[in-house]
């Protein structure tokens, strides 16, 4: 069998052992909803889009507003792809998605018969330019940049006589993602652009004085992560006296990175952990208000939209709050306006649990004995999770298993490998011999407690632990099938386990 339990318990007699949790009955069952909370509202935490899904987003902050615009991934097989769509949002809770806003080219000649990421900013006068990549995989060079202006970010006006295409000095097929910031200490604007130099990704540096012509400074940041990769989706920013630069690793791991600075003079530095997220988040932008930073990117959807496939492009709008150390360093938590919006407190007493388990109002400890598992009501909607977890050992293994079999055992599996120092996640239930779909690099067996805080809703989930790092996952069978909490041979306590919808 290719079962967690075959693989690890070689002979384990007590899976299907398990006990309906008190006080429940069959008669009282049939009057209960069929999934937890199913008369209460969901929110769209994890937005698509009107036109179909979310490709790279482009958050631009604006009078109270953050208008998010993004690449509209429609699949509709229309010989143009990828329009500047945009949606608006105070609060990452209540989105207003306007949709298209700048539209692909209508020719096959034209430069942007696709259009790629770019950024917007507006003037000193009030108007706004959109900068953004113009692909065509029939040109020769293939990317440009292109620029286009607006009066009120909803009807834009292209520009094409300020097109421009990469120099001698870079790739001419690998250029793109224009990241545009005014400079107040130069008066001058700069642009960061993806491209190559000697065999190798880097972000250019140009700077204008009029967003019209640009000029070509050198090479702002090179590759330092011993790869050869493409840095796509730049961000520059300055946040509380330090400078941000983020970018999205094109290869191999295709997650989000920043580097932190003092001042730009200086050069950027590698924080120990460089990165919020793992590979089911993909091109996060930052934003910030002034006072707030976030990091917008997208969960993409599975080919075939399955959960045991791989990713594809375009899918969900995920959005992580940033937080700022001491030493300039971020930390990815939950938006605290999705936290506030869910405040329906939902029984949390498991359905059914293995014999082992000790379950006091709520609270669960497992005995470190074999293959044990604790399920829960089946989730529709939105719902944010939270629990403690502690007194767990240090070599453990154990998490978050959904959809589960018959013998209780997660197709779908967030995993705590304590031993390998890692948070996993399998779309698969053998986690013993297969490879994890995503995982993130985090030692915390060492840690008192792991502090969880997560949501399930839209086919994602994304989850925080201790407010130190974010892992996200594309799971369309979260909803409407059992779940629960497992371990392997690993004994741990669950405290404080609480649903909000």
């Amino acid at each position: 069998m290719r079962r967690i339990v075959a693989m690890v318990l070689l002979g384990v007699m007590g899976i299907t052992c398990m006990g309906c949790s008190q006080g429940t009955s069959e008669a009282k069952n049939s009057e209960e909803e069929q999934y937890l909370g199913e008369s209460i509202d969901n929110h769209v935490v994890f937005p698509a889009s009107v036109e179909g899904f979310v490709g790279d987003t482009m958050p631009f902050y604006d009078n109270g507003t953050y208008n998010i615009f993004y690449l509209a991934d429609q699949r509709n097989g229309k010989q143009g792809y990828h329009p500047w769509a945009m949606m608006q949002t105070k609060d990452f809770v209540n989105y207003d998605d306007k949709g298209v806003v700048i539209n692909y080219g209508e020719k096959l000649e034209d430069q942007d018969i696709a259009l790629g990421t770019g950024s917007v900013i507006k003037d000193k006068n009030g108007k706004y330019h959109a900068f953004y990549t113009g692909h065509n995989d029939a040109y020769e060079p293939k990317e440009a940049v292109m620029h286009a202006t607006s009066d009120d970010m909803l009807q834009w006006t292209k520009v094409p006589e300020d097109t421009f295409i990469a120099n001698e000095n870079y790739s001419k097929n690998d250029f793109r993602d224009p990241y545009v910031i005014y400079m107040e200490d130069e008066d001058c604007y700069w642009m960061l652009i993806t491209t190559r130099n000697d065999k190798t990704g880097v972000i250019a540096k140009y700077t204008s004085k009029d967003l019209k012509t640009w000029k070509d400074e050198g090479v702002l940041f090179e590759n330092d992560m011993g790869s050869d990769s493409n840095m796509e989706c730049p961000t520059l920013l300055k946040y509380k006296n330090k400078w941000y630069l983020s970018f999205s690793d094109q290869w191999p791991n295709r997650i989000v990175h920043y580097r932190v600075a003092d001042d730009l003079k200086s050069g950027f530095k590698k924080p120990e952990r460089d990165f919020f997220d793992g590979n089911g988040f993909y091109a996060g932008r930052m934003e910030t208000d002034g006072e707030r930073l976030f990091v917008v990117g997208w969960n993409g959807t599975k080919v075939g939209h399955t959960d045991d496939a791989e990713y594809d492009w375009g899918g969900n709008m995920v959005t992580h709050e940033l937080i700022q150390d001491k030493d300039g360093s971020l930390h990815p938590v939950m938006v605290s306006e999705i936290e506030a919006s869910m405040t329906n407190g939902l029984s949390v007493v498991p359905e059914k649990l293995t014999e082992s388990i000790k379950e006091s109002d709520g609270n669960l400890q497992f005995s470190g004995q074999d293959y044990e598992v604790a399920t829960y009501k089946k989730l529709m909607g939105s719902y944010v999770v939270n629990a403690k977890i502690t007194d767990f050992d240090e070599n453990g293994m154990f998490g978050f298993a959904f959809n589960l079999d018959q013998e209780n055992v997660g197709k779908l599996n967030i995993v705590f490998n304590a031993a390998n120092k890692r948070i996993e996640f399998y779309n698969t239930d053998n986690i013993m011999t297969e490879i994890p779909q995503s995982y993130v690099d985090y030692d915390f067996g060492g840690e008192d407690a792991l502090n969880i805080k997560m949501i399930i809703a839209d086919g994602v989930v994304s989850m925080y632990v201790n407010d130190e790092i974010a892992f996200t996952e594309r799971m369309y069978l979260s909803q409407g099938m059992d779940w629960g909490i497992f371990s392997i041979k690993s004994k741990l306590s669950v405290e404080d386990f609480k649903i909000f919808k």
